[in-house]
């Protein structure tokens, strides 16, 4: 009975501090990866962070135009890709399923695009799948498959969307020094007990991993710069590629980043209940996020065989898509408190000052597989 209380009570940083003991300090990329999906104690496992209520809020959460001009993209791409019949449509990190039951709404427009749809949901966390059921139960009934890797998607032909999904997986962090490229490293603290572990950055003993895991463009970097690599964002993207190219279909990546990297700069954050706190405090208490790579996600799709378009700012995607003319048409039956919410949300989604600029779209197709040859609507 001691042994099962000492189970509930014991955290993530004490798992953590006794693996660290034992073997010697974790990559950057292990700590992020156990504090975010941690079979029973990660962030992501435990808990619904969306919202107000919670850590943070996404484009689906701010505003239903966001949810309704993605699922018009959807509809466009698949109707140019010939309408190939029953399709999977797939969302990676589904969140609360706001995004999706958006999606679904705005597919309205094409009867024929519902009626084809398999729904599927990339999601490993328990607490999200049962909010993302009651979210999406009144639109579809029981009609959605969830699988904890895209691997698990059945084959064929597939309209995927990744929102704020790369920014969470893992990345790897070296930084230069007079001597080299050095891999960053999560040791305990010398302050650190067994009661109370606490976690500090170090430097590899041996340049090994941060000369291999740096890229040519930036190996002449200043000394102290730090380069982030995220191989696991790379392996998904190849993956998507890979399936794009053995069936039409096409993805829609949406993050922030950078356009053109990869980039100099430490961007892993930690964010709890709406603001910026220690990255290495708490593990499995706050989401863990990075500064995408586009150009390397779409890079990595590309050796898996797809096509890559933009990156392209997400106030001008948006803006392409209608927002405007969606925002005007929803005012004329709001009232003025209404409109005003409405308004503020447009300017979240689109100002370069807020969302617009910081955050990114890349498309993906199979090469060749639009009837018209022309890139995907707001590329």
């Amino acid at each position: 009975m001691a042994g099962d209380e000492s189970a509930e009570t014991e955290t993530l940083a004490h798992l953590l501090g006794r693996r660290i003991l034992m073997d010697g300090p974790i990559s950057v990329g292990a700590f992020m990866a156990e504090a975010l999906g941690h079979p029973r104690l990660g962030y992501y496992i435990r808990q619904d962070p969306f919202g107000s209520g919670g850590d943070f809020t996404t484009a689906p959460e701010i505003s239903q135009m966001f949810g309704e001009l993605v699922g018009l993209w959807c509809v466009d791409s698949w109707a140019r890709l010939g309408g190939p019949g029953p399709f999977h449509l797939v969302e990676l990190g589904p969140g609360r399923g706001t995004l999706m039951a958006d999606i679904l709404r705005a597919a309205a427009v094409l009867p024929l695009f519902r009626d084809n749809a398999i729904v599927h949901l990339v999601e490993t966390s328990p607490v999200l799948r049962e909010r993302q059921r009651r979210t999406l139960q009144p639109v579809l009934g029981d009609a959605v498959q969830w699988h904890d890797r895209l691997e698990d998607v059945p084959d064929g032909p597939t309209i995927l969307i990744a929102n704020e999904f790369f920014d969470a997986l893992p990345i790897r962090q070296v930084q230069k020094t007079s001597h080299g490229w050095f891999e960053r490293l999560v040791d305990l603290a010398p302050d650190s007990t067994e009661s109370d572990p606490r976690f500090r950055f170090v430097l590899e003993a041996f340049g090994s991993s941060g000369s291999r895991l740096v890229p040519d463009a930036l190996r002449d970097a200043p000394d102290g710069s730090v380069v982030e690599v995220s191989p696991a964002s790379q392996a998904v993207a190849r993956l998507i590629g890979t399936r794009l190219a053995a069936a039409p279909g096409a993805a829609l990546a949406i993050d922030y980043g950078y356009a053109q990297g990869p980039a100099v700069g430490d961007t892993l954050q930690a964010l709890r209940r709406h603001a910026f706190a220690p990255v290495l405090e708490a593990p499995g208490e706050a989401d863990l996020t990075a500064h995408v790579d586009f150009a390397g996600i779409a890079a990595a799709a590309r050796e898996g065989g797809a096509q890559s378009f933009g990156p392209v700012e997400q106030g001008e995607w948006l803006t392409r898509l209608g927002i405007h003319q969606r925002a005007s048409s929803l005012m004329t039956k709001a009232t003025p408190a209404q409109a005003r919410d409405i308004q503020s949300a447009m300017d979240r989604l689109i100002d370069p000052a807020q969302m617009g600029r910081l955050f990114k779209l890349v498309a993906l197709a199979t090469p060749g597989a639009f009837a018209d040859d022309t890139p995907p609507a707001g590329f």
